[in-house]
């Protein structure tokens, strides 16, 4: 339910006013750890589009407590999880474990699993059928934190939009309440 609301100036516009700009990311993640202070037994989860798509703001949301649902683009890198560091290792410890197909690879892989699921209020049209599949991974890319995600990997058996790719960033939670918590966001 939304219920707090920030306005985010443009950069010029802050400049003009001899004011320091704070970003989008910035304000959404300021404005989401707020909120956790103030429901603090709550299960919080932030539905955005693929502007709040960025690894700094996905990993402090998640220390923070609040769950974040994204988009996310069919070619990123993800990862399995480390693998666990044996005793007497010696360097820096590993942050990702093997690399993972793209999403955009495994939607045209025959061997995919898809399952259809129906989701009420697609956009404002009632109900309609489509297919996922989802895993858990970890997203990472270099200098920045890894972030545990579960995607969600979307397509539409009658091919009226184009294959989408959700995150979470809470990997336990059912691929199916993800795509309904977008939807009717």
């Amino acid at each position: 339910m939304p219920f707090l609301t920030a306005l985010v100036p443009s950069e010029r516009a802050c400049r003009e006013r001899g004011r320091r700009h704070k970003t989008l990311l910035d304000v959404g993640r300021q404005m989401a750890l707020q909120a956790r202070r103030w429901l603090p037994g709550r299960d919080l989860v932030l539905v955005g589009d693929s502007a709040f798509s960025a690894l700094l703001f996905l990993d402090a949301l998640r220390r923070g407590g609040v769950t974040a649902i994204t988009r996310l683009r069919l070619d990123a890198a993800l990862y399995d999880p480390a693998p666990p560091r044996l005793p007497g290792t010696i360097g820096r410890p590993r942050k990702t474990g093997a690399r993972r197909p793209t999403l955009s690879k495994i939607l045209t892989e025959p061997a995919t699993i898809w399952q259809q699921v129906s989701v009420p209020g697609w956009y404002g049209t009632g109900e309609r059928r489509i297919e996922i599949t989802s895993a858990s991974a970890v997203w990472h890319h270099s200098g920045l934190p890894v972030v545990p995600v579960r995607w969600v990997l979307i397509r539409d058996p009658e091919n009226h939009f184009q294959p989408l790719a959700l995150l979470c960033t809470d990997p336990a939670r059912d691929p199916t309440q993800i795509v309904t918590c977008l939807i009717l966001s």
